[in-house]
């Protein structure tokens, strides 16, 4: 009886799953396509059917950048106050507890300094995933200081973007950040600096209008959406039909807006190239 169930060629070859766990799986928001994530992480979080750019955790973009994945952060202890109490349909301080708990840092940004191909470097790379990225008291600090680590190592800053802008909740507070970190930059471009961003999507609000667009270099991931007020604010208020892929980096390049579109696996590449270039010892 058993002889009915036996394989009769042995050249029949059987395939197992590796991974059906919910969660292993991710869809591609641009061409739809179900990717596993390991083959997703390992290829930088770029679909390997269409190159759509997901977004990257902070310390992978550090990883990805500095020579050997190496760096040293600095100001990773300092954490938002709550200066104006404010309280709407949640308390900020809340906010900024709950977020730091959902993305292991304190602040929407990481800084550091690295090596990019032998050359050191300030690093600033900005996190969309904690508060949108916004801008606050402490983002402008630390942006801050990585700027003027910078200018007093007379090394090159170079900043990541990904935000929505200012931080309603700190009012006044927030806006004033834009300005400190305009004019430090002014300075460091006075004391012949080299700055470098990168922009990311999204990168809008105050940060486009300020640091986002003050590089001497501009760098933009493929199809980020870059811009300071969102396209449908714009149609409703203009009252006319945009035009095809506005405000994406690819409409920005043609504008002369950007320097050039990266692709994220040449990021290193391209960072490396224009400082040896530009950047005088």
């Amino acid at each position: 009886m058993t002889e009915w169930f036996r394989r009769k060629s042995k050249n029949i070859k059987t395939f197992y799953k590796k991974d059906t766990t919910e969660g292993s799986w991710i869809k591609c928001p641009s061409c739809n396509e179900v990717i596993y994530k390991k083959v997703l992480q390992d290829n930088f979080s770029v679909c390997t059917n269409c190159n759509f750019h997901f977004r990257l955790n902070v310390y992978k973009y550090l990883e990805l950048i500095a020579d050997d994945g190496k760096f040293e952060e600095f100001g990773e202890k300092i954490v938002s106050a709550d200066p104006l109490n404010f309280n709407a349909q949640k308390k900020y301080s809340d906010q900024i507890e709950k977020y730091k708990e959902k993305t292991g840092v304190n602040s929407a940004v990481v800084t550091a300094s690295a090596k990019i191909n032998e050359i050191d470097a300030i690093l600033a790379v900005m996190n969309f995933k904690f508060i949108g990225g916004s801008m606050g008291s402490v983002v402008g600090h630390k942006i801050g200081m990585a700027i003027d680590k910078a200018d007093s190592l007379k090394v090159p800053l170079i900043i990541v973007t990904a935000s929505g802008g200012a931080r309603m909740q700190e009012g006044a507070i927030s806006l004033m950040q834009l300005a400190k970190t305009t004019t430090k930059l002014a300075k460091f471009s006075k004391n012949g600096g080299l700055y470098i961003t990168v922009l990311t999507d999204p990168t809008t609000g105050g940060i486009s209008a300020s640091i986002g667009m003050l590089g001497d270099i501009i760098l933009a991931e493929p199809k980020a959406l870059v811009g300071f007020a969102g396209p449908r604010v714009i149609k409703q208020t203009i009252g006319q039909d945009l035009p095809e892929g506005f405000q994406r980096s690819e409409f920005l390049l043609k504008k002369g807006f950007i320097d050039k579109i990266v692709y994220r696996k040449d990021l290193k590449y391209s960072l490396s190239t224009f400082i040896n270039f530009l950047y005088k010892k």
